[in-house]
């Protein structure tokens, strides 16, 4: 017999509609789980963080991966760099990242690394990183007019010329490049260190089409002993946005 408490016929369209209601909230379960089991599963893709973009060039033996990322747009400076941009004063920034995968701690010898410029089949300049007083200086203080094919001292020497100025305008900028910088020169077991390198190609970006970057001197901090140097080929790695 029906239930007293239905007309006839209402309990059958009772039954149906409970029953309905439940397989659409247990297939939209169905739903969620699958849908949380698969973003779980690409967040624990093994090289998903360590994978390069299309704009970076790269590096790898011996348990060190160098990865490239040159700075070619002016858009691409403006989170580190929110007032004046030394991409503005003809400094181009590469940002670099050392992933260290081996079981060692390695140190980096930061002020050896060369930008490698190939004018013409003859014609190889190397140009030296600037630090974070040397980007502020280009930039605001205009000392920089050698042309960034010809081969730089690292140690230049003074002229005789009086010291323009530096007020707040240029500690600003140092201390911006300073932070956006590369933090350390020892790369833990199994992490990374990532930051900016700066060299002055006084705005002429079409010079890294035919750029390398050079990294010699690398080091394991248990025993000292030597990496093999690091040739990257810049051409055609520039970020676009």
């Amino acid at each position: 017999m029906g239930n007293p408490a239905f007309p006839p016929g209402i309990e059958g369209i009772r039954i149906q509609t409970v029953y309905y209601t439940f397989m659409r909230k247990r297939a939209l379960s169905l739903l969620l789980t699958f849908a949380i089991f698969s973003v779980v599963s690409f967040g624990q893709t093994p090289h998903a963080a360590t994978a390069p973009s299309r704009a970076e060039a790269r590096d790898s033996h011996e348990g060190m991966t160098i990865l490239v990322e040159p700075w070619t747009v002016a858009s691409r400076y403006k989170e580190r760099f929110p007032k004046k941009s030394p991409f503005n004063g003809g400094v181009i920034a590469l940002h670099v990242t050392f992933q260290n995968e081996s079981d060692d701690s390695i140190q980096l010898d930061l002020k050896s690394i060369r930008l490698l410029l190939f004018i013409s089949e003859d014609s190889r300049q190397e140009l030296i990183t600037l630090t974070a007083d040397d980007v502020a200086d280009t930039v605001l203080l205009k000392n920089s007019g050698k042309d960034p094919t010809q081969r730089r001292n690292p140690l230049p020497i003074p002229v005789g010329r009086p010291t323009p100025s530096r007020d707040k305008n240029w500690t600003e900028l140092r201390d911006a490049a300073q932070n956006a910088g590369v933090p350390s020169n020892v790369v833990a077991a199994h992490s990374s260190v990532q930051g900016l390198l700066y060299f002055d190609l006084r705005g002429e970006i079409e010079l890294l089409q035919t750029a390398r970057l050079y990294v010699p001197n690398l080091v394991t901090m248990s025993n000292r002993r030597p990496l093999s140097y690091f040739d990257i080929e810049l051409g055609g790695h520039s970020t676009s946005n």
